[in-house]
């Protein structure tokens, strides 16, 4: 490759590492210090859905730059990704996985939501409480999972970022290159 693409490969990166580093922290730092502050159930969902509330746009536009610098990655390497045996198959499992995560990160949310509003005390949450009960058990315990599944999908991005990487080297080109056009050569190759 002759043509550097630093804004892509930094938005890719940066959205990535925040995204990664956001929920690996929130795991293990903040909703462990929660737990230890908290004293009760209540505060201590009170002290993580307050920190989770302030993280929550900052991960938003992370999440936001990393797909628009992965779309963009995508775009200017769309040849590479036909032509060059592997690269294909790691870009299809780089996409799944940030599907996954996508969907780990939202189903996160929403759980994250109902354990806020379960615990506060406001005049609104305690109407939206009676109207729409919430299982807070069910949700502590989905939470408690989710939590841990969200910085291994993200870091599995990051495995496969390093194996992208690698593939980008001039010669893992020409032979990942030379290996598709064999597989696509209608005659047997000669001994």
């Amino acid at each position: 490759m002759s043509e550097r693409n630093t804004a892509l490969r930094s938005m890719h990166d940066l959205g990535l590492a925040a995204w990664f580093g956001g929920s690996l922290m929130g795991a293990v730092g903040l909703n462990s210090a929660a737990g230890a502050e908290g004293g009760t159930w209540r505060n201590t969902a009170r002290i993580a859905s307050v920190g989770w509330a302030k993280w929550t746009p900052v991960n938003a536009a992370a999440i936001t730059v990393h797909l628009v610098g992965s779309s963009g990655l995508l775009g200017v390497n769309a040849v590479r990704v036909a032509t060059q045996k592997g690269v294909a198959a790691s870009t299809i499992a780089k996409t799944v996985l940030t599907g996954a995560a996508l969907a780990a990160t939202a189903y996160s949310r929403l759980l994250g939501k109902k354990i806020e509003l379960a615990s506060s005390d406001s005049p609104e949450a305690l109407e939206k409480a009676v109207r729409h009960p919430i299982d807070t058990d069910k949700a502590q315990r989905d939470l408690a999972r989710v939590q841990w599944v969200l910085p291994v999908l993200t870091g599995g991005l990051i495995v496969l970022n390093a194996l992208h990487g690698e593939q980008q080297r001039p010669a893992e080109q020409l032979q990942g290159m030379l290996q598709r056009a064999a597989t696509l050569t209608p005659w047997p190759a000669m001994h």
